[in-house]
């Protein structure tokens, strides 16, 4: 699905990606922050065509730009038993104290946060837990 959106412009660039972290504080005044803030949170998006509108913003320096943007599929771990592709699940993270894991980074996705609701695209394949839990990565977005 294709958005559009405001971004700083130092970040404006076609194909550059980023993590929709949600809205921020100081920008609850702003008239444009309908626009600023209609993605959804923990997502990875990818720029896909800059805009020529640019508008003056409290936070950006150089204010912000009008971009189109896709959102992307993230790779995360799920455990067996909640696996099926094209189902809604809510992240939980596994409860993992092994920070050197290899699969760390698909467990503990950045900008996902526990409780938001994910859609499983496809399942990649099972994952080897040095903990013993049962995951799959699956690619979801």
């Amino acid at each position: 699905m294709v958005l559009i959106t405001l971004i700083g412009r130092r970040n404006a660039k076609e194909g550059s990606r980023f993590y929709f972290m949600g809205s921020l504080s100081e920008c609850k005044e702003c008239k444009m922050k309908g626009v600023c803030f209609n993605l959804d949170e923990g997502a990875l998006y990818e720029v896909t065509e800059l805009r020529d509108k640019i508008h003056d913003c409290e936070v950006h320096d150089e204010g912000v730009q009008v971009v189109v943007v896709e959102k992307r599929p993230q790779m995360l771990t799920v455990p067996v038993k909640v696996a099926l592709e094209g189902s809604t699940i809510t992240y939980e993270p596994p409860k993992c104290d092994q920070l050197g894991c290899d699969n760390r980074r698909n467990c503990h996705p950045v900008g996902l946060k526990a409780g938001s609701k994910i859609r499983i695209n496809s399942l990649e394949g099972d994952v080897t837990c040095p903990a013993g839990q049962r995951l799959v990565l699956a690619k979801v977005g």
